[in-house]
């Protein structure tokens, strides 16, 4: 096993230095032979992604709410749909609501419980008004929640046993003045002041998220979705790129059965790698490695061509023999990573192994380039390409 192994890297790699490097310590962490193939000069221009990345709009919109009281809230379109319910069960809210203001009434022990001359609203009196005032809540009347439905009930409790109060006021309205009863105006403010805090709080989760997502997310994706359009269009010109470098070690290398090369490849470089195996004029490999890679995402969507057949859905691709061995690593949390033993199957009869390399916290949520570190990548590479190759004869 004299001959090193080539490494081609994938997306949004521009730093051939930084690559380099990156190579040469999993060279050390598996003690095989490497040769970066670096072509991410020949990639998307990724310096000004972020200006077509939209903002998150924090501006505040005035709401007109009930009675044409202005209110600050956060805009609805910012926050997503996971966190609000767009058929909302109803009777289900207003149960919860009632369960915990009824036990929050009968067990109360504050100051005002047995103070003289003060009586207390009935709960069916409360609900009543509560109902009628429900579907002018733009935030809670969205929430199946139920812990923050039965904190709205406590809450709205709390505060009508906070003020004097009687069970004799009037919910409905005041037939001298035509003015709301006093307890209704109550319910009303309370429900108010508790959706309003709601979608502060609902707003707040929002932003965290779409921050969280464009910050972690946003620059990767995008990188390889600039880098996948620059590939589809400039295929040639980096295959030609990779088999110069692997020229400058042996110009014999990949190009026939009698002379395979081993390779290990990140996300596109994967893709690059079984496009060259699979072509007309093929690179001949014995040993693929691909980790956090797309070969079989791109080929259901659009089929690769050269000496690959559509996939059908019924059965996987046949792949020719100068693809002899592939072994697929992805990690849990890379959303760029595919399986290929579905879709694909060796010469052989066999598939390709698809492993999984388990997810370490240290990661964090964005995954894909963090496999060049991983201990589970070096030691799955360094059990596979330490295996004597078939004999090729």
């Amino acid at each position: 096993m004299s001959e090193p192994v080539f490494v081609i890297h994938g997306v949004a790699n521009r730093d051939r230095d930084g690559f380099t490097a990156a190579v040469a310590s999993l060279e050390a962490a598996t003690g095989i032979p490497m040769v970066p193939v670096y072509w991410g000069d020949l990639g998307a221009e990724d310096r000004f992604i972020t200006a077509a990345l939209p903002a998150r709009d924090t501006a505040r919109a005035p709401i007109v709410g009930a009675g044409g009281v202005l209110r600050d809230e956060t805009p609805q379109s910012t926050v997503p749909h996971c966190l609000l319910d767009e058929q909302p069960n109803v009777p289900a809210q207003l149960e919860i609501i009632e369960t915990a203001l009824r036990d929050k009434l009968a067990t109360d022990t504050g100051p005002l419980r047995d103070a003289p001359g003060l009586g207390r609203p009935r709960p069916d009196d409360i609900m009543d008004c509560l109902a009628e005032e429900w579907p002018d809540t733009r935030w809670l009347s969205r929430s199946n929640d139920a812990a923050l439905l039965a904190e709205t009930g406590r809450a709205l409790a709390q505060a009508l046993l906070d003020t004097d109060i009687h069970e004799d006021d009037a919910y409905g309205y005041d037939g001298l003045r035509g003015e709301p009863g006093r307890l209704r105006e109550l319910v009303r403010r309370r429900l108010r002041d508790l959706d309003r805090v709601a979608g502060a709080a609902i707003g707040a989760v929002a932003g965290r998220m779409n921050d969280a997502v464009r910050t972690r997310f946003g620059p990767g994706t995008t990188r390889f979705l600039g880098d996948v359009l620059v590939y589809q269009r400039h295929r040639d010109a980096i295959h030609a790129r990779v088999r110069a470098r692997m020229d400058e070690v042996d110009p014999e290398l990949g190009r026939g059965p009698e002379n395979p090369l081993r390779v290990i490849a990140h996300s596109l470089g994967g893709v690059i790698s079984v496009d060259m195996a699979t072509a007309r004029a093929p690179l001949w490999i014995e040993q693929l490695i691909t980790f956090g890679s797309q070969p079989a995402f791109f080929h259901v969507c659009d089929p690769r061509g050269g000496r690959l057949l559509p996939y059908s859905g019924h059965a996987p691709v046949r792949l020719p023999a100068s693809l002899a061995r592939w072994t697929n690593l992805w990690e849990p949390l890379d959303m760029l990573a595919f399986a290929a033993s579905k879709v694909f199957q060796l010469s052989d009869g066999s598939s390709p192994i698809d492993r999984p390399v388990p997810h370490a916290a240290s990661t964090g949520l964005w995954t894909h380039s963090a496999y060049w570190g991983m201990p589970d990548v070096a030691t799955a590479i360094a059990e596979v390409m330490g295996e004597v190759p078939a004999d090729t004869d």
